[in-house]
């Protein structure tokens, strides 16, 4: 009878959210899992888990990408910023976040960590973005409660506070 060998683990560092992070994976675990389960940042929502429901998003090195299809041994040396990250200072909201409280674009806030850390990237990389840019970018998140017309609403007023802030 073949012996089982132990799991190997490896040591992972990483920044998370502009502060140095470390800790041990299987090879095989989730950059969610490892996020919530070892690091005990439960922003990132587990979904899908198939990549196409969007509520784990993050960012690494300042992209967008699937956290639930990403392994965490891969974010080794990697900036990762997840929905924990976007407020300026403990107790403030994102010109992003406060947009959201104003125009009630969450419901159950399931989807919405993701959805703030695909637009944060996206604002930042296309500050003049129309309507139809942000559905094109919101076609890939799921969100069940809002019918979306919320979210393009707060996205484009975040999107001319952050020119007007930028103008200034």
């Amino acid at each position: 009878m073949p012996r089982l060998r132990a799991t190997q683990r490896h040591s992972i560092r990483f920044t998370l959210n502009d502060t140095p992070v470390q800790g041990e994976a299987e090879p095989r675990m989730l950059l969610t899992d490892f996020l919530r389960h070892v690091l005990g940042a439960t922003g990132t929502h587990v979904g899908c888990e198939h990549g196409v429901c969007g509520a784990c998003t993050v960012q690494i090195d300042g992209t967008p990408a699937r956290a639930c299809l990403t392994l965490a041994v891969q974010a080794q040396g990697c900036h990762i910023r997840t929905v924990e990250g976007l407020a300026p200072a403990p107790g403030r909201l994102s010109v992003l976040q406060e947009a959201f409280r104003r125009h009630h674009a969450l419901q159950c806030g399931f989807c919405t960590a993701g959805i703030l850390m695909s637009l944060d990237a996206f604002l930042r990389a296309h500050p003049n973005a129309d309507e139809a840019a942000v559905r094109d970018l919101l076609s890939g998140h799921l969100c069940r409660c809002t019918g979306y017309a919320p979210i393009v609403a707060a996205a484009l007023d975040a999107a001319a506070r952050l020119r007007d802030t930028a103008h200034a």
